[in-house]
């Protein structure tokens, strides 16, 4: 296991605390459940992207000849 020390803002710390104290959880919790959830939507949103651009630039994606 890995620790890390992130420095965090007023507004952002409070955002997460409220998010913790609602739902019964540590603010830790919270936090590397966010961590965790992370590799996969960022994946994600740029699979999409890099999909949406073969998609419109097929044309020049083609090998010459084709």
């Amino acid at each position: 296991m890995y620790e890390l020390t992130l420095s965090l803002g007023r507004a952002l710390r409070q955002a997460l605390d409220d998010r913790a104290d609602a739902s019964g959880r540590r603010t830790e919790e919270v936090v590397l459940e966010a961590v965790r959830r992370y590799p996969d939507e960022e994946g994600a949103a740029v699979r999409t992207h890099a999909e949406r651009l073969a998609l419109s630039h097929a044309d020049l994606l083609r090998r010459p000849g084709e």
